[in-house]
């Protein structure tokens, strides 16, 4: 017999939690998962348009699975938190971290635009950035109504800043950049956040 992928369950407009429980499917964690969904599609966007096996390919697959963590915890009734398993369905501040090291060791290898950046240079990078402005979407949702005890809107946050870095390893030394000539001192981590938070904005 075939599988079938439609259950029913839904037709009435709600949506199943983790553990249990249902709720509307524009219920807030619903449109916070929504995005967090839309931002690993398009990080496996980014994924096709690298070489299979390379490092960047790699980082992505990482990524990518890091986000069924959030979701999962995201979908979880606050009644059932501690039910939530460490790195499984929980984000921890050990996933935090290893995206901060992943944003240090990238600042260490590549010199990085402290300035305004025009996206586009070639289909990874800028597939890359798109992945980036999804995940930021996310996280404005997180913040909007966060969850007790929760690190996805920290998550979110750090993986932004990667996802930004990454998309400016990937094109080398080709940044089309908005006003000014590119610096080439090493940025701090300050750097990335600002120049990240920037094209969030929209206001070179």
């Amino acid at each position: 017999m075939t599988a079938r992928i439609y259950t029913r369950t839904g037709d009435d407009g709600t949506t199943g939690l983790l553990y249990g429980g249902r709720v509307r499917k524009d219920a807030h964690v619903m449109q916070i998962n929504g995005a967090v969904d839309e931002a690993q599609a398009t990080m496996g966007m980014a994924r096709a348009e690298s070489v299979p096996g390379s490092e960047v390919d790699g980082m992505l697959v990482v990524l990518e699975r890091d986000l069924y963590v959030l979701m999962a915890e995201v979908a979880t009734a606050s009644e059932n938190r501690s039910k939530l398993k460490p790195g499984v369905s929980l984000v921890t501040q050990s996933m935090v971290d290893a995206l901060e090291k992943g944003i240090d060791e990238l600042l260490d290898q590549f010199p990085m635009p402290t300035d305004f950046v025009v996206p586009g240079t070639n289909r990874l990078s800028a597939s890359l950035d798109v992945a980036r402005t999804v995940v930021r979407r996310a996280e404005r949702l997180a913040v909007a109504e966060p969850i007790d005890g929760s690190l996805a809107a920290t998550y979110l946050n750090r993986l932004s800043d990667l996802l930004w870095a990454m998309a400016r390893w990937q094109e080398g030394d080709e940044h089309l950049l908005a006003r000014t000539v590119a610096r080439r001192r090493r940025p701090s981590l300050d750097d990335v956040g600002v120049a990240e938070e920037a094209h969030e904005k929209g206001t070179p």
